[in-house]
């Protein structure tokens, strides 16, 4: 199962027992807050809990912000091939979508994303780590871009791999969201705290932000379990530390084995790869993946065809999949 970035290890053992104790209270409905959760993570941020929303994944999130923010006659701006999510934004309100191509190297053309805005550019969104990509673009660079976009739009800054960057702190981009009243950064627990299977997500903005995405989301979004685990999440960093760490030898090996077969691999600070086929097949390809049992998402389906989007699993799975891909570029 290599095709949803999703963590290969079980969250640690405190948090399974947090949902355990909250799941004997199951008869009742959760906090319709989410007032220890938001705390949790106001104090984990030194952030205003008045500026913390928190939503059945950060999908929820984007969908209730576009729902909130945008009407028919404004553009959202998005680069391409980015979060699949995002053709959806615009789909799901009439407003008008313009995505800007990434670079040679698979980054955000930031210069051309600030360059399509215009005075009917309500909502700007920035994939870092991008996915599907894996590239990420530093913190000061995205400092000097949301100088350059007009205070009317409102730049989402997607965070949802953060945790996975080596190039500096993950928290840097924190101090940007105290900076701008623009800027709203995403984050999520499905990651690297291993709770993809309960879908937490959360944004730090500002109240205003927060008061209008919850405005137009269903109640209860994030059930007691999800709430009562990642608010124990929380208070094991040190999980969040393994995770990053074992998934910088895991990059650093299936780079080595991917450049060996003579294929492109983007930079990545994710916990995923991308890389480009060459002259393969992508269909052939996926073909004798799914014979050999690997699942990995296909360029195709996310804009890109000719490249394959893997996320780093555990060592065998690893090796099975290289095994199964150099089995795929002889055929």
């Amino acid at each position: 199962m290599l095709a949803s970035n999703e963590s290969p290890f079980p969250p640690v053992q405190a948090v399974l027992t947090a949902i355990k104790d909250a799941a004997a209270d199951i008869n009742r409905y959760p906090d319709p807050g989410a007032r220890a959760l938001r705390s949790a993570l106001a104090a984990r941020y030194d952030y205003p809990v008045t500026g913390v929303a928190v939503g059945n994944g950060s999908c929820e999130i984007l969908l209730a912000a576009a729902e909130a923010l945008l009407e028919p006659w404004h553009e959202i701006v998005y680069a391409w091939p980015s979060f699949s999510m995002y053709p959806h934004l615009a789909a799901g309100t009439d407003a008008r979508a313009v995505e800007v191509p990434l670079t040679a190297d698979h980054v955000h053309d930031l210069d051309a994303m600030a360059a399509a805005v215009t005075d009917n550019t309500r909502m700007l969104l920035v994939c870092n780590p991008n996915n599907p990509t894996s590239t990420y673009i530093p913190a000061e660079r995205i400092a000097r871009f949301i100088e350059d976009v007009p205070p009317h739009v409102l730049v989402i800054l997607d965070e949802a791999y953060v945790e996975f960057v080596l190039a500096e702190d993950p928290d840097t981009s924190i101090d940007l969201v105290r900076r701008y009243p623009n800027l709203v950064i995403l984050r999520t627990f499905s990651k690297a705290f291993g709770l993809a299977g309960l879908r937490v997500g959360y944004a730090l903005g500002t109240e205003e932000f927060r008061a209008a995405v919850d405005r137009v989301r269903q109640p209860f979004s994030v059930n007691k379990l999800a709430q009562a685990a990642a608010t124990e999440a929380l208070r094991h960093q040190d999980d969040v530390a393994r995770r990053a760490e074992w998934n910088v030898v895991e990059r650093a090996w299936m780079d080595e084995q991917l450049e060996e077969l003579g294929l492109e691999v983007a930079e990545s600070e994710a916990n995923f790869c991308w890389l480009g086929l060459g002259e393969a097949d992508e269909a052939e390809v996926m073909q004798v993946l799914a014979a050999a049992g690997v699942a990995v998402r296909p360029g195709a389906a996310l804009g890109a065809k000719g490249y394959l989007r893997v996320t780093y699993g555990t060592r065998s799975e690893n090796e099975r999949f290289v095994a199964a891909l150099r089995d795929a570029l002889a055929s």
